[in-house]
């Protein structure tokens, strides 16, 4: 393609190295955690990546027409994820923020007495965030609390496949038994496993120096497999995929703002854990040209989604997808869709928008069982069955009719208390991007 400008850009960034965070094999709820120094390195390198690749006049992707030294509050947006690993999330929006935009001593105001202030630490820029939590917003957090999610969770885990990995898993899990200090050492608990064994590697140096040699990729190769296949589906909508269904919602609605020119926003910074990176790359249909990403992204990793008008006469909206993991390489380009260039703006949109789930009730109405799979459940009666007689199978399937919608109709309250989603916040737009005011009194607060 010709030389294209950038307009602006969405960054979908993973935390920063963080303390051991256990997270419940099925409901997937995460334990807390902390950030540590290094983690908060991690995002600071971000940040400071990511204001030398798009801050800076000289870059080819350079942002057209954004303040790049002071930050004008109007063109930068940010949403954090604060359910599991709360604490270390913000904290790494935080340091990304820092070296995105450093202190700049010209951040200073000029009194009516003619004093002049300068920010502390030389000039410190003080960037609201909006936190986005689970109760009230989705977004971010679509898979906790999500019966569908969890019954999703549970096929994966009796599926063969799994099955066959777990057998092939045995010989490792019986030499680690030395080194797993109390974890269950199962397939289902395998994210668990590599994130304590990980953890320790890293921040425990006795342990570091007992452990044997590829027990640390053996751990992390079988975390991937189950996390891909946990946060990941054959259909684009599928609810395998429903970290991205959610995400894309805040992506899209991001995207058409910075493609609206009367709109200031122009760049949107997205900090979460690692759970959407999966399904993205599967819903996009990434993984096909890069099988490599059907894995947990390192920390400090992120995907850059970038803007880009072409020039004359095709003057036409496009979007280059760009992937960074972890911290020790550079962004490369990325392809979705199995496009070999920059997709349009409206055909991408066009691709996505069935599956996005744009709204708190949406989610709740993807995450709910229906009263008839939820009777069924109960009943104990299987999803599909034969006698090998038609007559009898229709017979039997007219009774097993009646028998859910009796059963529906008399003990439809106690199903649904059982498998419905509730809400603790508004039903509006899961996408809506906090006004000045909103973000202000979320960085207030936190």
């Amino acid at each position: 393609m010709s030389p294209s400008q950038v307009l602006g850009a969405v960054i979908l960034a993973r935390n920063g190295d963080r303390t051991e965070c256990y997270q419940h094999p099925v409901t997937q709820k995460s334990g807390s955690t902390a950030s540590t120094p290094l983690g908060e390195v991690e995002a600071f390198q971000l940040g400071q990546h990511l204001r030398k690749l798009y801050l800076n006049s000289e870059s080819s992707s350079y942002i057209r027409g954004i303040h790049s030294d002071l930050v004008d509050l109007h063109e930068v947006a940010v949403r954090v994820k604060v359910g599991g690993e709360g604490a270390a999330v913000f904290d790494s929006a935080i340091a990304l923020l820092q070296g995105l935009y450093p202190p700049n001593p010209n951040n200073k105001i000029t009194l009516a007495n003619e004093t002049t202030v300068t920010a502390p630490l030389n000039g410190y820029q003080y960037i609201p965030v909006e936190t986005v939590e689970p109760t009230n917003d989705r977004s971010l957090e679509p898979w906790t609390d999500c019966p569908a999610f969890e019954k999703h969770v549970a096929k994966v885990h009796s599926s063969e496949k799994f099955k066959e990995v777990a057998k092939q898993a045995q010989p490792f899990f019986n030499a680690l038994k030395d080194f797993a200090f109390g974890h269950e050492l199962t397939l289902e608990n395998m994210y668990n496993i590599y994130d304590f064994v990980s953890s320790q590697l890293i921040h425990n140096k006795t342990y570091a120096h007992r452990l044997p040699p590829t027990f640390i990729e053996q751990a992390r190769g079988f975390a991937d497999f189950r996390e891909n296949a946990i946060y990941s589906d054959t259909s684009m909508g599928g609810i395998g995929n429903i970290a991205s269904r959610t995400a894309l919602s805040s992506i899209l609605k991001a995207l058409q703002r910075i493609a609206f020119n009367g709109d200031p926003l122009q760049l949107m910074v997205i900090e979460t854990t690692y759970q959407p990176f999966i399904s993205f790359f599967h819903q996009a249909d990434v993984v096909k040209s890069h099988p490599e990403l059907q894995a947990m992204p390192d920390f400090g990793s992120a995907i850059a989604i970038e803007l880009r008008r072409a020039p004359p006469p095709d003057a036409r909206d496009f979007l280059r997808f760009k992937f960074r993991n972890g911290t020790n390489e550079e962004f490369r380009t990325i392809h979705v869709f199995k496009h070999r260039e920059d997709i349009p703006l409206t055909e991408f949109i066009y691709r996505l928008e069935n599956s996005v789930i744009n709204s708190n009730r949406e989610w709740a109405q993807v995450c709910s069982t229906s009263s008839v799979d939820a009777a069924r459940e109960v009943l104990g009666l299987p999803e599909s069955a034969t006698t090998g007689n038609a007559l009898a199978d229709v017979t039997i399937g007219v009774s097993l009719a009646l028998m859910v919608l009796l059963f529906t109709f008399f003990v439809g309250k106690v199903v649904r208390r059982k498998r419905a989603v509730r809400l603790a916040g508004p039903e509006e737009s899961l996408s809506a991007i906090p006004s000045e005011t909103g973000m202000q009194k979320a960085a207030v607060r936190y």
